[in-house]
C-alpha cells in the first residue's frame, strides 16, 4: 500500500528539462571587440535573431566556434600602401616608404612575431641594404612567393617605369635591379604574384599587372624568376572596358592567376582568370545583383584569394558600403550567393577590402570601418567552413576601444594616410592570418592578427596564444 501511494505521487511529477550547453559557453568572457555572427550581421548569440533569419545552425566540425581575440603590433616605422609577405622561416615583411638607405623603400622584416610568448620576443628592422639602393618609389610593393620564399621588391618610379629586385635569403642580400617596364604605357598601381605555372628557368611563373593607358589593366609575365619580362598584354578580354585599376593579383596551386576588377560592361565586379601564365584573361562576373557596388573612389576593385585546394574567394564592397563575399569551387565559372560579412555592430560604412585564404574553405577578410563619428577601426572576419550551409563568421576589432586608427572624414572611402590605395593580408604556415595596415594617428605600420582563435591551416584546429599588443607597441 505504501509503495502504491509513493508511486502515484512521483508519477505526477514533471520530467526535468535538461538544457544543452551552448557552443559559445567558453571558459572566459567573450571580449567586447569580438562578434560571432552569420551572413547579414545576424548575431549568433541571439537565438531569436537566428530563428527570425531562418538560419539552420550546425556548429560542429570546421564550423565550431573558438574563443577569439585580436590585436596589432607596430613595426616602428611608417608605411604607405602596406603590402606584406611571410616566409617559411616565420618572418613577416612590410614595405616602408622612404625609410630605407638613402631614402629608398625599406623592406621591414619582423622576426619573432610569429609564435611569440612575450612582446619583447619580436623586433622589426629594415632588411634592404644593397650596395646601390634603388631610389625610393611612389608606389612600393613587396611580395613573398608562397612556393619558393623568394622576396620580390617591386618599385614604381613616378609613373614612368618599374624596377624589380629579389632576395632568396630572407633579405640578407638582393639581386641587381631589373627593369620591368613597357615604354608603350604609363606604369601605375602595380600588383605582382606568382604561381607554379610551368616555367623554363624558375620553379614558379611571375605576373604583374598595372593601370596603364588602356581601358583595362595591362599585364606582363616572367618565366625566369623576374630577370626578364614579356611585353605587356591586355589583362582582360581585348574588348573589355573595365577600367585600369586592378586589385591584388593571386596565384593558385594549379598555376592559375586571378585578379579582381570592375566588370567589362562597366557595372558590377568580376574576377579575371588566366590559365596560361598571364598571356590571356577571361571574365567571371561576381554575384553583385543584390549587393550593388560601392560608389567610392577606391572601391572599383574586387579582391580575390585562392585557398590550398584551388577554391576561389572574392570580396567586394556593396552600395551600402558594407563588405560582401562569395566563393567559387570551379575556378570562377560559378559562384555562391553573396554574403554580407560585417558583424552585428553599428558600422556606418567600411572600406579597403582585402582577403586571404588557408586550407580549403578557411578564409580571412580585412577592412576598416566607421563605428560612428568617423571613428575608423580595423576589423578582421574569419570563416573556417565557408562551404557550410550557414557558415559561422567570427569578427574581431583589432584596435582597442578608444584607440581608433583614424578619425578623418570618410577615411575608408578615400586615399587615407598610410592606407594609401590598398591593404594586404597573408596566412602563415601555422594557419594564423596577418593583416597589414597603418595606424594613421600614430603614423606607424602595424601587423594585426588573432591572438587566440581558429587556425586556417595545419593540423591544430586552434592557434597558439599570443600576448596582446596594441597601443604600447606603437
Amino acid at each position: 500500500m505504501i509503495g502504491g501511494s509513493l508511486s502515484g505521487c512521483f508519477g505526477d511529477e514533471e520530467e526535468a528539462v535538461v538544457e544543452e550547453p551552448s557552443p559559445f559557453d567558453f571558459e572566459k568572457e567573450i571580449p567586447e571587440t569580438t562578434w560571432y555572427h552569420y551572413a547579414g550581421g545576424v548575431d549568433a548569440l541571439n537565438d531569436s535573431a537566428v530563428e527570425a533569419a531562418n538560419i539552420t545552425v550546425n556548429l560542429t566540425g570546421d564550423n565550431t566556434p573558438f574563443w577569439t581575440q585580436g590585436s596589432y603590433y607596430g613595426i616602428g616605422m611608417s608605411t604607405f600602401e602596406p603590402t606584406i609577405g611571410v616566409t617559411s622561416d616565420d618572418n613577416l615583411y612590410m614595405t616602408s616608404w622612404g625609410n630605407g638607405p638613402l631614402g629608398s623603400t625599406a623592406i621591414v622584416q619582423c622576426s619573432g612575431l610569429i609564435g611569440m610568448t612575450n612582446l619583447s620576443d619580436y623586433s622589426c628592422e629594415d632588411t634592404y641594404d644593397p650596395l646601390l639602393p634603388v631610389p625610393n618609389s611612389n608606389d612600393p610593393y613587396v611580395y613573398v612567393d608562397k612556393w619558393t620564399d623568394r622576396i620580390m621588391k617591386f618599385d614604381m618610379h613616378a609613373l614612368l617605369g618599374m624596377t624589380v629586385e629579389w632576395s632568396d635569403n630572407e633579405g640578407a642580400s638582393w639581386s641587381p635591379p631589373t627593369v620591368a617596364t613597357d615604354i608603350r604605357s604609363v606604369q601605375d598601381h602595380q600588383t605582382i604574384t606568382s604561381a607554379p605555372y610551368p616555367a623554363a628557368l624558375h620553379p614558379t611563373t611571375w605576373v604583374f599587372c598595372i593601370n596603364g593607358n588602356a581601358p583595362h589593366p595591362l599585364c606582363s609575365s616572367s618565366f625566369d624568376g623576374g630577370n626578364t619580362w614579356t611585353p605587356e598584354v591586355s589583362g582582360a578580354p581585348i574588348d573589355c572596358q573595365s577600367g585600369g585599376l586592378t586589385a591584388h593579383l593571386e596565384g593558385g596551386p594549379n598555376g592559375n592567376f586571378y585578379r579582381g576588377n570592375a566588370g567589362c560592361d562597366g557595372s558590377g565586379y568580376a574576377i579575371y582568370r588566366s590559365t596560361n601564365g598571364g598571356f590571356t584573361w577571361t571574365e567571371h562576373t561576381l554575384p553583385t545583383e543584390e549587393s550593388g557596388t560601392a560608389d567610392t573612389w577606391n572601391a572599383e576593385e574586387a579582391q580575390v584569394a585562392i585557398d590550398d585546394d584551388d577554391n576561389v574567394h572574392a570580396m567586394w564592397m556593396g552600395s551600402d558600403n558594407m563588405p560582401y563575399y562569395a566563393y567559387s569551387r570551379d575556378e570562377g565559372e560559378t559562384w555562391s550567393d553573396a554574403m554580407m560579412i560585417a558583424p552585428p555592430t553599428e558600422l556606418v560604412g567600411t572600406g579597403f577590402p582585402v582577403v586571404t585564404a588557408g586550407a580549403a574553405g578557411k578564409v580571412a577578410f580585412g577592412y576598416v570601418g566607421d563605428a560612428g563619428n568617423n571613428t575608423w577601426n580595423g576589423y578582421m572576419t574569419v570563416i573556417t567552413d565557408a562551404f557550410s550551409e550557414n557558415p559561422l563568421m567570427t569578427t574581431i576589432q583589432i584596435n582597442e576601444p578608444g584607440n581608433p586608427l583614424d578619425t578623418e572624414d570618410g577615411c575608408g572611402y578615400n586615399r587615407c594616410g598610410g592606407l594609401g590605395d590598398f591593404l594586404d593580408m597573408a596566412v602563415d604556415q601555422h594557419g594564423r592570418p596577418w593583416f597589414g595596415l597603418s595606424h594613421n594617428l600614430a603614423d606607424i605600420g602595424i601587423f594585426a592578427t588573432l591572438t587566440e582563435g581558429p587556425a586556417l591551416r595545419g593540423l591544430d584546429a586552434e592557434l597558439g596564444v599570443m600576448p596582446l599588443g596594441g597601443e604600447e607597441t606603437l
